[in-house]
């Protein structure tokens, strides 16, 4: 709702980069803190937390390209722009797992002590979302309907009128993702403490983020574009399509794992 909270000079301070600085710092002491307890350095942690940020941010602008045709990445929208999140999650993985196999890191093991402070980045990023007033979802009747200023409108295009001049009130489904991803964390921390077996955590937050992030895209109104035709042909989003994926992915590694540990306990 407040997209600029205030200037340094000419340069402007957004709420949404504040809020994704702050999540990205309480994700990584988080992860730190839960490697620790498992015997992981936290300096390592914090080393290979900074790289996997980077390429979830190369991720997520490479599928921006993908899914909107009508940004350039020579464009100020482009640099702006928090990108795609399915992009962020897939580059951060890639970097992330050739971290772990370049330091000889156990894969399963650091995936669990990362994945709460993720869920936790989630909550506090999905904050500066709503401050700056993208990602805003369909028009509701709900008396929790958001109305947003003429300055998210300038700031993301969040449609604030109706054809007939009327205000529009919209589903906050930055606010939904974001309350969900807070009890996301808790259970997971829940889950790391009481773990059978390495990977527990990272393929529960799998399942549990893309089961929340499906159905979070029904009440989603902003354009998201269509890659390969995908929500043309199937009449899902680009995210609804891989959410779905994640979560089988997570779900098969679940009950495999799950089958190895109980055959290691007999």
């Amino acid at each position: 709702m407040y997209p600029e909270l205030f200037r340094i000079g000419d340069f402007p301070i957004n709420a949404y980069g504040v809020w994704l600085a702050i999540g990205l710092i309480a994700g990584l002491f988080i992860a730190a803190r839960l490697a620790a307890a498992d015997g992981i350095s936290k300096a390592r942690i914090y080393d290979i937390g900074l790289w996997t940020i980077l390429g979830g941010v190369v991720g997520s602008k490479v599928l921006l390209l993908f899914t909107d045709e009508n940004v350039s990445v020579f464009s100020i929208e482009f640099l702006r722009s928090g990108g795609v999140y399915y992009g962020g999650l897939i580059g951060g993985i890639l970097t992330f797992a050739v971290l772990i196999r370049y330091y000889g890191l156990p894969f399963w093991k650091v995936g669990d002590a990362f994945a709460p402070g993720v869920a936790l980045g989630q909550f506090l990023g999905r904050q500066g979302c709503f401050s700056a007033g993208c990602d805003w979802g369909k028009e509701t009747l709900l008396p929790w309907g958001v109305h947003f200023t003429e300055a998210g409108h300038a700031n993301s295009g969040v449609p604030i009128y109706g054809p007939d001049g009327r205000d529009l009130f919209l589903h906050p489904t930055q606010l939904y993702e974001s309350f969900a991803m807070l009890a996301v964390f808790g259970f997971l921390l829940y889950v790391h403490k009481k773990k059978s077996f390495d990977g527990k955590v990272l393929l529960y937050y799998g399942i549990a983020y893309g089961i929340i992030r499906f159905l979070i895209e029904f009440l989603r109104d902003d354009p998201r574009g269509d890659i390969l035709g995908i929500t043309s042909a199937t009449g899902l989003s680009t995210s609804q399509i891989i959410s779905v994926g994640v979560a089988f992915t997570s779900l098969a590694f679940l009950f495999f794992k799950s089958r190895m540990a109980g055959k290691l306990m007999k």
